[in-house]
This record gives structure tokens, sequence and C-alpha cells, in this order.
């Protein structure tokens, strides 16, 4: 069993930053989930050019307001609390913090070691 607080994740080596987000890393492939889980931050104002071409991505808003954006095919979805949207074919994405800061409990497929940087495209 694995029991870890956020608290403890905070600071340390799970937390990673750059402009505009923080991903509170929970849940990483040391652990052998298959999944990762992380607690993601969208400083409110921040426009994220994102694509994993390597995973799968879920978000779950429990914070703000925002936006998503399918790069492909111009559509946008507004984001809330509450509302889910999963990146199952790779999309390329815009994600936007319009009121407050978004919030986000997203999974990754396959899990993520933790060392990751964003490329040139926003993926890893």
């Amino acid at each position: 069993m694995i029991i870890r607080d956020l608290k403890d994740v905070i600071g340390s080596w799970r937390h990673a930053k750059g402009e505009g987000w923080e991903s509170r890393r929970i849940v990483l492939a040391d652990d052998k989930m298959g999944c990762s889980l992380h607690d993601t931050l969208v400083k409110e104002g921040a426009e994220l050019h994102l694509e994993y071409k390597n995973h799968l991505e879920s978000n779950y808003c429990i914070e703000g307001e925002g936006e998503v954006v399918n790069v492909a095919t111009g559509e946008v979805w507004p984001i809330r609390p509450g509302v889910m949207y999963a990146l199952d074919k790779n999309d390329r994405h815009i994600l936007r913090a319009l009121k407050g800061d978004l919030r986000l409990i997203c999974t990754f497929f396959p899990a993520l070691s933790g060392q990751e940087t964003h490329d040139a495209d926003g993926g890893y």
C-alpha cells in the first residue's frame, strides 16, 4: 500500500514547476501502478501549448475556470470544477486558466518518471 500526503510532495523532487504551472506528482512510474497521478496548478492568465506524444492524459478540474482548445480542429471547451477532459489521441492542445488558478487532478499513461521536461512542442 502507498500512502502519500500532498504536503510531503510539495517542495520535494516530485514537485515540478514551469512558467505558469506546477505539477505535484503524487504517483509516478517508480510506484509501479501503471499510471501516474498529479495535482496540477495552472496559474490564472497562463496559456500552455501542450502535446504529449508518448502519453495519454486525463484531467479533472476541481478549482478555477479556463478552456482547452483542440489545435487540430479549433474546438474550444470550457473547463470548470466537475469537468473532465481526456487527451485520448495524443491531442495537441492549448490550456488556458481564465478565472483563478486551474487545479486539475491528472493521470498519465504510461506513468511519468517525474524527470520529464517539456520540449519545444510542449510535450514529453
